[in-house]
């Protein structure tokens, strides 16, 4: 059976199409907010003339962007740059100063505070970085505690909870305590959590930060193949650019309250918008993350014969291209579908992995 129709069979929310919308988002802090907003929008001015004027900050300047179903948006930069301030909009936990939020469709900031708490139970779960266990509780108990609050019976939630634990590899664990639990486990049971209600988007604040490294990279890859598999739309604010790219299908990258670019990782790799980005992506390898449909010539622009040349899927990457390119002395034929469709030189491969860097 699949996870969508174990919930509908024990009363969960089906699955739909889901979607999330910002349009023009802005968040700005002080007993002044409206003013300066209303400065902001006539005269252009910027954060540091808002704090001074008005003595109010700005958390978050014009957000826009759209996630769709099933995707992983990830959402990047160091400290006070705005990411948990923004994710925290997309239930209400923070009111925008002006802009539009779209859940599933509607505007949440014109819903009913009944509507708002169904579609927080029920369409939205939240992973934090702690997960404030219950202590008192066990893993079973913590998990179904949602469904609790929305006065499914026992029999149920703990059928959901069970289910649940189980897509996180904690099968066996129901009748521990929190503190029985390794930091990794406690997390996987923060996630399983947000599972039991099957909401239709995840908001994940920086969940995996405080643990070890390798325990990290390992909740990662187990996230991001139960999100392909459940098809959750997920906001994942993140500081660390490796696990945006590890995980994310899009990565938005903020400064200052501002979204500076938005793109697939291996866009913002190969084509950083300004300096800030560049300097975030420089140390970051390029080998397993650009393809060959990046940084392909087309077939006119090699002059040479091709006989003999050796071919690869539009979809190789960096480290798949060297592997053919140091075995032959001609470039690399690129095919889509089995027709040609470029090549990669020497050369060019070479720029491909240097990646980003000005000329």
């Amino acid at each position: 059976m699949s996870p969508a129709a174990f919930f509908d069979s024990v009363g969960g929310q089906g699955m739909s199409e889901a979607v999330v919308k910002l349009t023009d988002v802005w968040k700005i802090f002080g007993e002044r907010a409206e003013e300066a907003m209303s400065a902001v929008k006539s005269e252009g001015i910027g954060k540091p003339e808002v704090l001074a004027r008005f003595q109010c900050v700005v958390g978050v300047q014009s957000a826009s962007f759209e996630v769709s179903k099933g995707e992983i948006f990830c959402i990047m930069g160091l400290s006070g740059s705005g990411k948990s301030t923004l994710v925290r909009h997309i239930n209400r936990l923070i009111e925008p100063t002006a802009g539009t939020i779209e859940i599933l469709g509607k505007d949440v900031s014109s819903i009913s505070d009944n509507e708002l708490r169904r579609i927080r139970a029920q369409q939205i779960g939240m992973v934090f970085q702690h997960m404030a266990l219950m202590p008192h509780r066990s893993v079973r108990d913590n998990v179904a505690y949602p469904l609790e609050i929305r006065k499914i019976s026992k029999s149920k939630r703990w059928a959901v909870s069970d289910h649940a634990l189980g897509l996180v590899d904690l099968t066996g664990y129901e009748d521990r305590l929190p503190k029985e639990l390794s930091g990794g486990m406690q997390q996987r049971v923060g996630i399983a959590r947000a599972l039991a209600s099957d909401p239709e988007i995840l908001l994940m604040d920086e969940p995996f930060s405080a643990l070890d490294p390798l325990i990290r990279l390992q909740l990662q890859d187990q996230f991001k193949a139960l999100v392909a598999q459940l098809q959750k739309t997920t906001l994942f604010i993140t500081h660390d650019l490796d696990e945006a790219i590890r995980i994310g299908h899009r990565i938005a990258i903020m400064k200052d309250g501002l979204i500076v670019q938005i793109g697939t990782p291996e866009d913002i790799v190969m084509n950083p918008a300004d300096d800030y980005v560049r300097e975030f992506v420089q140390g970051i390898s390029k080998l397993k993350l650009v393809k060959a449909h990046s940084i392909m010539e087309s077939l006119e622009s090699y002059q040479e014969p091709l006989d003999g040349a050796p071919r690869a899927d539009h979809g190789a990457d960096l480290d798949q291209l060297i592997d053919i390119a140091v075995r032959t002395d001609h470039p690399v034929v690129i095919t889509d579908g089995g027709a040609d469709v470029g090549i990669v030189t020497k050369p060019t491969l070479l720029r491909g992995i240097q990646g980003g860097k000005d000329d």
